[in-house]
């Protein structure tokens, strides 16, 4: 696991690049947002969708529910960065349309895209 600090906007974004699963259940996403927490002092936080289970993206898992739940209970901003493409699913394709207009998760093509949206008025 590959974390840099990027600042934006005078806004610190933990930018996790993994080619390794990082997040495969509730306890590593809570271990994760630890980590990056203890580690960096960031509440934004973007990672690689490579670093997460396939899992998550399929809604009718329920897992991307309970996973970003952890993110907005503990107060952490969160971008998912990579390509999407693959995934068909219409419910998940609108699920990342409103994540994207929200102000707490996105889904963004890359990297720099998801810094971007993670230090538009951010909480830093």
């Amino acid at each position: 696991m590959k974390i840099e600090v990027v600042n934006k906007n005078n806004i610190n974004v933990a930018v996790v690049n993994s080619d390794e699963l990082l997040i495969t259940d509730i306890q590593s996403a809570l271990d994760l947002i630890m980590t990056i927490k203890y580690e960096t002092e960031c509440a934004n936080i973007a990672i690689n969708k490579e670093a997460i289970i396939d899992d998550f993206f399929i809604l009718s898992t329920c897992l991307a529910g309970e996973i970003l739940q952890k993110f907005i209970t503990y107060g952490v901003r969160f971008a998912i960065y990579g390509d999407f493409s693959k995934y068909t699913s219409k419910p998940l394709k609108d699920f990342m349309y409103e994540s994207n207009h929200g102000k707490d998760i996105y889904f963004q093509p890359n990297a720099d895209l998801a810094v971007e949206k993670l230090s538009e008025c951010a909480k830093n």
